[in-house]
């Protein structure tokens, strides 16, 4: 198997014990009730449309230069899909047309494939270029549904037509037939072997895919959708039934953690609860929340990551991203700062979305 497409070093800040005494003072909210709709703005009173404009800001002035190029602060000042995925959603959120039409501009010039409507997943500052042409599924996809959704706002066309073309690419080229299943895979290269397929369960962007879906047809997104339920649902591993941030399947029922990799529950896995809450699958998410509710009832923070075979923990704490993902999980408390780390502020803003 190929390298897997994301080999990003994430560093976390520790929240400390004053944030899960706060978060475990709130009310819990409903997981079912919290509805995600990207393409809506918040009300201009609202404290929550306030802090949430704010974020954007300082976000757009810290991460996106000039000519629309998202950078990841973290590793190096690299760019890519992800990073510029992320950029587009957040922009048509903060309705912010002329940044999105940066990003999108500079994604289509420096990322677009010639050979497939796919993205390739890195740009690196060093060489100004690609160094690795291979995909990252998850980073298509939410490119695919902010552009849909930025062409239905903003009456482009051509947006809508890249959107569908990006979408059948991701069909044609990210889904397999194995083991009677439609699996999503996470890249083009690298994650099919005779005997196994593997998986990043954090892929499954639920309210990019069921969007698809609506404006696709059923017929063309279902199977993908409903095995990928399946699936999460089969990925609880541990004592406290928690997906790893990647998994093997090597049958119809067959899910493991992947061998070659950290079995931990983790900062990709941590947006299953992300992507899963926005979603509305809380069928999905219910051992996360447990496992966090847990962790805040001993009035202690939720650790970065937890090894599903093990136990063992990390001895830090969420970033503030993972805490704003988890507050958007169960209604808690989420920071007020926004990280100055480009995945963690990422997090935060999309957690708030």
């Amino acid at each position: 198997m190929a390298a897997e497409p994301r080999s990003i070093d994430r560093r976390t800040f520790s929240l400390g014990m004053l944030v899960a005494l706060a978060a475990c003072n709130r009310s819990e909210k409903s997981e079912a009730a919290m509805t995600y709709g990207a393409s809506s703005r918040f009300p201009s009173s609202s404290p929550t449309a306030m802090t949430t404009a704010s974020f954007w800001t300082q976000w757009r002035d810290r991460f996106v230069s000039p000519e629309g190029r998202v950078v990841d602060t973290g590793n190096g000042d690299i760019s890519h899909s992800e990073g510029q995925s992320y950029g587009l959603l957040l922009a048509l959120q903060a309705d912010d047309r002329a940044t999105f039409a940066r990003i999108a501009s500079w994604t289509e010039a420096n990322l677009a494939r010639s050979d497939m409507a796919l993205y390739a997943w890195r740009w690196d500052p060093q060489t100004r270029g690609v160094t690795d042409a291979n995909n990252a599924t998850d980073g298509d996809i939410v490119i695919a549904w902010a552009l849909s959704l930025a062409a239905q706002r903003w009456a482009e066309p051509q947006w809508g037509e890249r959107s569908a073309t990006v979408r059948a690419a991701i069909r044609q080229h990210c889904v397999v037939s194995r083991f009677g299943r439609q699996l999503l895979l996470p890249g083009v290269a690298g994650f099919v072997e005779s005997d196994k397929v593997v998986l990043n369960p954090s892929y499954f962007v639920w309210p990019a895919l069921d969007h698809f879906a609506r404006i696709d047809g059923m017929a063309a997104w279902n199977p993908v959708i409903s095995d990928g339920e399946d699936l999460l649902r089969l990925a609880r591993f541990g004592a406290h039934k928690l997906p790893s941030d990647w998994i093997v399947v090597s049958g119809e029922k067959a899910v493991a953690p992947a061998p070659d990799k950290p079995p931990r529950f983790g900062y990709d896995a941590i947006r299953v609860a992300l992507w899963g809450a926005q979603g509305n699958r809380s069928a999905i998410t219910a051992p996360i929340a447990s496992w966090w509710r847990s962790c805040l009832a001993q009035h202690r923070p939720i650790p970065a990551w937890v090894d599903v075979v093990t136990g063992e923990e990390a001895n830090y704490a969420l970033s503030n991203g993972g805490a704003a993902i988890a507050g958007r999980l169960l209604g808690t408390a989420s920071p007020t700062q926004l990280s100055e780390d480009y995945f963690a502020a990422s997090q935060q803003l999309l957690a708030q979305s």
